[in-house]
């Protein structure tokens, strides 16, 4: 596991997605991903067709490379700045934040007293003191992680059935609908699923609706 890292941003914000939605937290987006390589060019090949994010290099604002996963959490640390000590809040995301994410970052985090939440396509596991962890499954990729609190599937994507997750050991189910030219037929979509199929809850991007990052 890496010992040094490629960071494209880190940002203070609200949650927008999912069991979280609402809640301040800082977002550290890790560069990088093993099912697309953020390059237009390659999108149509890749594993994960429709990823609206940008995570190549580490030229975004508080992005950086950093030497250990002390400079890291103290980077972390000072961004949620006026956030105050209570109720620290760090949600790790990439591209793929488990491709560097691994024991060490998560005790220097621990440290300062943040909880941990880790956003991933679940095809690399977890580490196991990580205290939320969300998969968000891509295509036909296998899953490594499959169990965590919330399983978060945008949909609809094509020949993948929400009903094929709900073995899986998760605590939460939701349906976030596919952003894009067809945004509205998606979401309706979404929502028609939920409400014949209760386990599943309708998940929203409410960052875009509200403008913020």
């Amino acid at each position: 596991m890496a010992t040094n890292y490629a960071v494209k941003e880190m940002f203070y914000s609200l949650q927008g997605e999912g069991r979280h939605s609402g809640r301040p937290a800082v977002f550290c987006r890790f560069a990088g991903c093993n099912l697309w390589s953020g390059r237009e060019r390659d999108r149509a090949t890749a594993a994960c067709t429709f990823c609206d994010t940008d995570f190549v290099g580490v030229d975004s604002d508080s992005g950086g490379r950093f030497q250990d996963s002390h400079s890291l959490a103290k980077a972390i640390d000072q961004i949620w700045g006026g956030g105050g000590e209570d109720d620290r809040f760090v949600v790790l995301t990439g591209g793929e934040p488990l491709l560097q994410v691994g024991d060490e970052l998560v005790s220097a985090l621990h440290d300062l007293g943040f909880e941990i939440a880790v956003e991933t396509n679940g095809t690399l596991a977890a580490p196991k003191l990580v205290d939320w962890i969300t998969v968000s499954p891509k295509g036909a990729a296998t899953l490594a992680q499959t169990a965590g609190n919330e399983l978060k599937l945008v949909f609809p994507q094509a020949n993948l059935d929400p009903a094929s997750f709900e073995s899986l050991a998760f605590d939460h189910f939701f349906l976030q609908p596919l952003d894009g030219s067809d945004l509205k037929s998606n979401t309706a979509a979404a929502v028609a699923y939920c409400m014949r199929h209760p386990r599943w809850h309708l998940s929203l991007q409410t960052h875009k609706l509200v403008g913020i990052p």
